[in-house]
């Protein structure tokens, strides 16, 4: 007897990442912004003007999990995400457009810095795959709860008002932010 289509496999709908592009959207925007923060502090987000904070950039990969140890063994973090005790590692990719984590090994993967990719190397998208990591794997990598934990450690580490630059992005874009 042959299975009715479908059977054992998650619904498609359920398991897409619908917002994935939404997300990059919306981080590559406050990405910019923070570039230019520099000689722009002062923005206008939805009516408000806030002075945007300075984001840290990393000179190597080493230096990424020296921040992310530091991160994982903060008490918040720990208490507020379980898979905190779970250590993350760092290692370089080959390529230089795209950073990602890696569920099975616990492992983010960041272009090293060189020309064309010290974009990988910044604070938004250490968190970004950071929170990959505690929210763990599932059918939505880029889904509410990874929204919430991203705003949370955008919110700690990076300053309020970048993680409001971020939620107001991630909302103008269209993506449910919870």
């Amino acid at each position: 007897m042959t299975p009715p289509r479908g059977a054992g496999r998650a619904d498609a709908a359920s398991t897409r990442d619908s917002q994935r592009s939404r997300v990059y959207d919306a981080q590559h925007l406050v990405q910019r912004l923070l570039d230019r923060s520099a000689d722009h502090p002062v923005v206008e987000v939805a009516g408000s003007r806030i002075t945007l904070p300075v984001e840290r950039h990393f000179g190597a990969v080493a230096d990424v999990q020296a921040y992310l140890d530091r991160v994982l063994a903060l008490g918040w973090v720990r208490s507020t995400w379980p898979r905190a005790a779970l250590p993350v590692g760092v290692r370089e990719r080959a390529g230089h457009t795209q950073a990602h984590y890696e569920f099975a090994g616990a492992t983010i993967a960041l272009p090293p810095y060189r020309a064309g990719s010290a974009w990988a190397l910044r604070e938004l998208v250490v968190l970004h795959e950071l929170a990959h990591h505690l929210t763990g794997p599932g059918p939505a990598h880029h889904g509410e709860e990874f929204l919430a934990c991203y705003l949370e450690l955008v919110d700690a580490l990076i300053g309020t008002e970048a993680a409001f630059l971020l939620r107001v992005t991630l909302m103008d874009v269209g993506a449910r932010v919870g």
